[in-house]
């Protein structure tokens, strides 16, 4: 298994941007598709973006298309979540995730085996 750790969260205004970054470490980063999941208290974890492992296919959830964006540096055994344009319902607990090599993303927690601790994003005035 590859063991992942988030950082980058915080407390940031409306409108503000933040940049979570997911440290790989373990097995080869490159082999792994990876994603970025988000859960507000009292919901479901939410699919929010993923990339394979190749780094050629990449998805959004529909809440945030258009203002994240997720990249990632195999070099650097790291996958990154610009976040831009934020707002109050984006706040949630942000996780990282790993999951087997596979030509699509799956926008489902079942289709990924390693998770990292999760970084609180909170967007207020």
């Amino acid at each position: 298994q590859v063991q992942l750790v988030e950082s980058g969260g915080g407390l940031v205004q409306p409108g503000g941007s933040l940049r979570l970054s997911c440290a790989a470490s373990g097995r080869t980063f490159s082999t792994y598709n990876m994603g970025w999941f988000r859960q507000a208290p009292g919901k479901e974890r939410e699919f929010v973006a993923g990339i394979t492992w190749s780094n050629s296919v990449i998805v959004y959830g529909d809440s945030v298309k258009g203002r994240f964006t997720i990249s990632g540096d195999n070099a650097e055994n790291t996958v990154y979540l610009q976040m831009n344009s934020l707002e109050p319902e984006d706040t949630a607990v942000y996780y990282c995730a790993a999951g087997p090599p596979r030509r699509v993303v799956i926008k489902s927690v079942i289709g990924y085996d390693s998770w990292g601790q999760g970084t609180q994003v909170t967007v207020s005035s």
